[in-house]
């Protein structure tokens, strides 16, 4: 039999995660021992290098440029107005003076040193906010419709993803010796009966959705829950998913994105208990000995959802009822003005790639401070990495339209709608595992982009774009009609005929691309559409119908 994976290893003798960090952060060195590092994620805390300043280092003595990101856990992507004031003025003290909204609906600092840790986590624990399983072989960030609209579907959909996030947090008191008051909180009786000592095999992902609202890529996710309503908004219960993910390894068969099944419907009072029962059929059967393949996805595809279902009835103690049928799925992304349906408004802004700073073309950063601040604001991050302003009186429309424009921020009328449907995911000069650049090419790739559809007559078809520096999927790319993923330095693997409504898997069409060649790559096709489209045909359908895939990947149906 396999031995588990050193994670597992160092999960089982953490003590609670928190293995020997405290002990650490007392000590004047930049970084973490390995063990730790791995640990830390829990803790949501990557160690990182500026590969920027590694690479202009090269050949000298000046040591490796460690520093840390830090990501919060904000359950349905709510941000209290407070929260938001601190964590803004946090990354200008001690990180690189920008905020990065995730395509999980929260944020993340980049550039925090080793000494700064503790007072940074304190202070986001202090302000509401908490980074305790925001990374880890744990449940991650709860999604959910950021819209804040009063109607019943989104408000049972948002208390639906806080109460999960609650159910699987971990129970684990070390988090709160290291970060808060650093006293010894410890004792024998300290037990969490649902991830034990061992957590989970890997990441874990969950949304909570409205039906026919898909801005949370439901089909994504580990478990996708969908509040399932009466006529007159009666909660009859809610119809899950399971099984989906996207990550996966270049040149690895074995490793791929899978979409979420229709798994079954159950009555409110039995949530909870559902969604705890697949996740520990997770924990005592996910694969600990090849992480590659340790996510619940694999474990569904090789012992079939019916094997799945029977295990988690027997958990759950009782049987689900089949799926409800829901309507087709939309992509709403909720920029601009729009009524919450309780008196008040909301304004949603369009954050390219969810990176909020102040720069010579727009002050976004601070026209957000001003906005927060001067009217006591709470905000949304959505999974799109874009921010609502939520909770507005009609009175501060105008003046709030005026401090956006003074700071040159662009209204929703003034950006492309390829721009409007892009994303990408940090990548370098800080994910360690990025292959090559992802935030800082898709700008420039979209402005071209922009020229030539423009040209076609193609300004108005909303094509969806997603980039990534790597194959693990952060931003989504194997669900958007164009799908760039780095292989290594300025080669993109291009992957064509998703949707914009995130109901299907893209395909692979070129390998080892080079960025400069993907316009060029892209034209004819773009040419294609405009001549030839069918009536209502979309670009990524478009690309299923006539460009040929690789002859080794199947088109999907």
């Amino acid at each position: 039999m396999s031995e588990p994976s050193k994670n597992e290893r160092i999960k089982a003798q953490s003590n609670g995660l928190r293995g020997t960090i405290a002990l650490e952060l007392a000590e004047p060195t930049e970084r973490f021992v390995e063990d730790n590092v791995q640990l830390l994620k829990f803790h949501g805390i990557y160690q990182q290098q500026d590969r920027d300043l590694r690479r202009a280092a090269r050949g000298t003595e000046a040591p490796k440029a460690h520093s840390f990101m830090i990501r919060t856990k904000n359950p349905g992507g709510y941000v209290p107005g407070s929260f938001y004031l601190a964590i803004d003025e946090l990354s200008s003290l001690h990180a690189n003076d920008t905020l990065r909204v995730t395509t999980r609906q929260c944020f993340q600092l980049h550039g925090v040193h080793k000494s700064e840790l503790r007072d940074v986590i304190a202070t986001i624990d202090e302000s509401l906010g908490s980074t305790l399983g925001a990374c880890g072989d744990i449940n991650r960030n709860v999604m959910a419709p950021a819209a804040p609209y009063a109607m019943a579907p989104y408000r049972v959909a948002r208390e639906a993803a806080h109460a999960i996030a609650d159910l699987l947090t971990p129970r684990t008191r070390g988090y709160y010796e290291i970060w808060q008051d650093g006293e010894l909180a410890h004792s024998t009786e300290e037990n969490d009966p649902l991830y034990r000592d061992v957590y989970l095999p890997r990441k874990f992902k969950i949304a909570t959705a409205v039906a026919g609202d898909n801005s949370v890529d439901v089909y994504t996710h580990d478990i996708g829950v969908v509040p399932v309503h009466s006529d007159v908004d009666v909660l009859l219960g809610y119809d899950l998913y399971v099984g989906g993910g996207l990550g996966m390894t270049h040149r690895k068969p074995a490793t791929f994105p899978r979409l979420a099944d229709e798994f079954g419907f159950v009555e409110p009072a039995d949530l909870l208990p559902f969604v705890r029962a697949i996740v520990e059929v997770q924990r005592d059967y996910g694969d600990r000995v090849n992480r590659r393949h340790a996510r619940m996805k694999y474990l569904i595809a090789d012992r079939g959802l019916e094997w799945f279902r029977t295990e988690v009835e027997r958990y759950a103690g009782k049987s689900m009822q089949p799926f409800r049928t829901l309507p087709p799925w939309n992509h709403r992304d909720y920029l601009g003005w729009h009524e919450q349906g309780d008196g008040r408004l909301f304004v949603g802004l369009s954050i390219a790639n969810g990176r909020i700073k102040d720069d010579d073309t727009q002050r976004l950063k601070s026209a957000l401070r001003t906005i927060v601040s001067r009217y006591d604001l709470d905000v949304m991050l959505t999974p799109q990495q874009n921010v609502l302003l939520v909770g507005i009186p009609r009175r501060a429309r105008e003046d709030i339209d005026a401090i956006l424009a003074a700071h040159g921020v662009r209204s929703i009328e003034q950006i492309s709608l390829i721009e409007r449907h892009g994303m990408a995911c940090p990548a370098l000069p800080t994910c360690g595992l990025a292959l090559a650049e992802a935030e800082r090419a898709l700008p420039g790739l979209i402005e071209t982009l922009e020229l030539r559809l423009s040209d076609l007559g193609l300004a108005a078809d909303p094509i969806s774009i997603r980039m990534t520096g790597c194959p693990n999927g952060c931003a989504r790319p194997y669900m958007s009609e164009i799908g760039i993923v780095g292989v290594s330095a300025d080669k993109y693997n291009v992957y064509l005929g998703g949707s914009t409504d995130s109901t299907r898997l893209n395909v692979l069409y070129r390998e080892l691309v080079a960025s400069a060649d993907i316009p060029a790559l892209l034209d004819p096709l773009f040419e294609g559409f405009a001549r030839e489209r069918a009536d209502g045909e979309t670009f990524g359908s478009y690309c299923l119908r006539t460009a040929p895939a690789r002859a080794e990947v199947a088109v999907p149906a």
